[in-house]
């Protein structure tokens, strides 16, 4: 991937040239933003450029993509890039061979590269081993001793943290010790959806570049620019689910099938419908409380984020039918009937506080909150918002 190719965030890219062209480069940034906006891939772009062997500073293209080095880098094995996220302690354990090689360690081991391989499949993931505890101090020990060695080839050494906010406090302060005094030779970039999280000190010694989800208009662009084989519906479906973040669209890009009614993510959606349905149905609302439970404990994350997204979106639908009947560029054309059907039956529902609630559940959610604890509050909640009476 180039400058060219990023899917938005052209101020951010701009500064980031900017500083690369004047020489102004900072030793830390700071990266922030919601998840999925783009943050770790112009983390790694910027890492491309300042190791390609075909680039000039501040280019405006981007890394080449196909040197060696480039190719490296994007399956994270360049010794000049070092890329950190929440990892399982198992993995960190000192020993010999004779520890490699126990059964704890080695389906670490699996886990993490399985981990690592989604990474290279979808730049936009922020990976996080699901048993780990954080990113732990024997981390920030390993990167201490790694930025006493100067760049094998390029210019500099570059340190990418993921999930920054997630730091042990012992891994913080020995991080903070490292940019109190960094070495010339290392460029550090954090990253991170929550920086109110992050020690002060360790903010302060970064330059916050602060990004945002791009707007559905700049992913359509995108799309029809670099992907022109993905035609409507498909197009308007990746475009609307995705809601900005990168990561669902890039799921969505290479997971599609031919058939988008077939599509898992469709499915989800009918099944979010269903609820629905139950929790509107006075004499089925004790199914939608078990529907809820179920959810919480078999859903993944992601997919709970995507099952409350597909209700938001089905809500703005209906919203635009009750004050516009003909109100054409729905996020669910597919299902234009069931849109009118919900527009006239329930034509006072409360739609700013149900895209409130459903938001603040979908931010639980992605933070990590019990998902029993937030689908049974929003269950409770959403049904008097919906049968509000004028």
């Amino acid at each position: 991937m180039s400058w060219k190719k990023s899917i938005g965030q052209k101020q951010q890219i701009h500064v980031l040239q900017n500083a690369l062209s004047t020489g102004r480069l900072a030793h830390a940034y700071l990266f922030t933003g919601p998840d999925g906006s783009g943050k770790e891939s112009v983390a790694f772009e910027l890492a491309s450029l300042l190791n390609c062997q075909n680039a000039t500073d501040g280019s405006e293209e981007g890394a080449c993509g196909v040197c060696p080095d480039c190719l490296m880098i994007k399956e994270f094995m360049h010794p000049n890039v070092e890329y950190i996220f929440p990892v399982e302690s198992a993995l960190l354990d000192p020993g010999d061979s004779a520890k490699k090689e126990n059964k704890k360690f080695t389906e670490a081991k699996e886990r993490y590269d399985a981990l690592l391989e989604k990474k290279k499949q979808n730049p936009y993931l922020s990976p996080a081993m699901e048993r780990s505890m954080g990113i732990l101090t024997e981390q920030i020990v390993a990167l201490q001793h790694k930025a006493l060695f100067m760049p094998n080839e390029g210019s500099k050494k570059i340190f990418i943290i993921s999930q920054a906010e997630r730091l042990h406090p012992s891994a913080a302060n020995k991080l903070l010790k490292l940019l109190e005094e960094p070495p010339a030779h290392v460029l550090f970039i954090l990253v991170s959806s929550r920086p109110d999280a992050l020690l002060p000190t360790i903010r302060s010694r970064c330059q916050a570049l602060r990004f945002s989800r791009v707007t559905q208009q700049e992913l359509r662009l995108w799309l029809q620019q670099n992907r022109p084989e993905i035609q409507e519906p498909n197009l308007s479906f990746i475009v609307s689910f995705s809601r900005g973040n990168l990561r669902l669209a890039w799921e969505f890009i290479n997971n599609r099938d031919s058939d988008t009614a077939e599509t898992a993510t469709i499915v989800l959606r009918n099944e979010a419908l269903e609820y629905l349905r139950k929790v509107l149905t006075p004499s089925r609302f004790h199914e939608a409380i078990t529907s809820c439970e179920q959810n919480a404990k078999n859903l993944s994350r992601g997919d709970l984020v995507l099952f409350l997204a597909a209700l938001l979106l089905f809500f703005q639908d209906a919203n635009h039918r009750r004050i516009n009947a003909d109100f054409q560029e729905l996020n669910n054309p597919d299902i234009s009937d069931a849109i009118n059907r919900f527009a006239k039956n329930f034509p006072n529902p409360d739609f700013f506080q149900i895209s409130t609630l459903t938001e603040e559940a979908i931010r639980a959610i992605e933070r990590n909150a019990s998902p029993l604890l937030v689908m049974a509050s929003f269950t409770a909640e959403i049904k008097g918002l919906l049968l509000r009476k004028a």
